[in-house]
């Protein structure tokens, strides 16, 4: 699936001057010396897959494979692979190293996400990396940890060969190496409780302002999940797909809807 010294491309949420990017793209260079980064210009943190379509993209190249896009994690893959990567196209998307963790039902907001889900759309296997660290003032982030690890488990998954439909979501326990307790395949989790606050503030004229930010309050996640295994200090390895279909409601709502349907045709005949 990953052929030797793949040809990679790397993007992010964080900016092209965060240092996630860079510990990326130190891990990208144990496994190929065919890297290229496209990333957004800007912070684009919770952008999910936004896309600009009403507003011009400017580019502003920093080195000789490096781009840095003036737009959301989503238009920084587009753009590299539609445009930017000369040659062929990239045999395996990156994105991170992130900044905080991407689990649970917040995966939704995450741009990080968002770039893999996009490189996998247009057909490029597609790892998102993040790192979790407590999203407090003055924390360490253990960078150490993804960077050490990640070029084994990225291995392994080359290995694998995952369905073309799948990304891979790896979240780094917020631990330094030497306390990590292993790698889990793991399912997406779901908080037990709201993290979300709003916080309303006066500005110096008086004015109502808010703030929306995270309680980080842990919750109660089963075995098996994402949640749990960062909880417990090992890696957390997340396969993801699209396809967002509670299937067993569509089962149920099949014979109620189908009703519906052939009472409103029968009621045309009749007319």
């Amino acid at each position: 699936m990953i052929p030797n010294n793949p040809r990679i491309l790397l993007s992010n949420d964080d900016g092209f001057d965060a240092p996630g990017l860079k510990v990326l793209a130190r891990i990208a260079r144990t496994l190929s010396d065919d890297v290229w980064i496209c990333a957004p210009a800007q912070e684009q943190s919770a952008a999910s897959r936004a896309l600009s379509i009403r507003e011009p993209l400017r580019v502003s190249k920093r080195g000789p494979k490096s781009f840095a896009i003036g737009g959301t994690p989503t238009d920084s893959v587009m753009m590299g692979i539609l445009n930017l990567i000369e040659g062929k196209r990239p045999d395996l998307v990156l994105s991170g190293v992130n900044k905080g963790q991407n689990l649970a039902e917040h995966i939704t907001l995450s741009g990080t996400i968002a770039a893999a889900i996009q490189g996998m759309e247009l057909g490029v296997p597609s790892v998102a990396l993040s790192q979790t660290y407590p999203f407090t003032e003055n924390s360490i982030i253990h960078w150490e940890t993804a960077e050490q690890f990640a070029p084994q488990i990225l291995q392994s998954l080359f290995a694998a060969k995952w369905p073309a439909d799948v990304l891979m979501n790896i979240n780094f326990p917020d631990c330094p190496p030497d306390e990590v307790r292993g790698v889990e395949a793991t399912r997406m989790g779901r908080r037990d409780q709201d993290q979300l606050e709003v916080h309303e503030r006066t500005d110096p004229g008086g004015r109502s302002y808010y703030w929306l930010g995270f309680n980080g309050r842990l919750s109660s996640p089963p075995e098996g999940t994402d949640l749990q295994a960062i909880y417990a200090k090992r890696i957390s390895v997340t396969p993801l797909h699209l396809d967002l279909t509670q299937h067993d409601v569509v089962r149920d709502l099949a014979g109620r809807l189908g009703a519906l349907q052939y009472q409103g045709k029968a009621a045309d005949d009749q007319g």
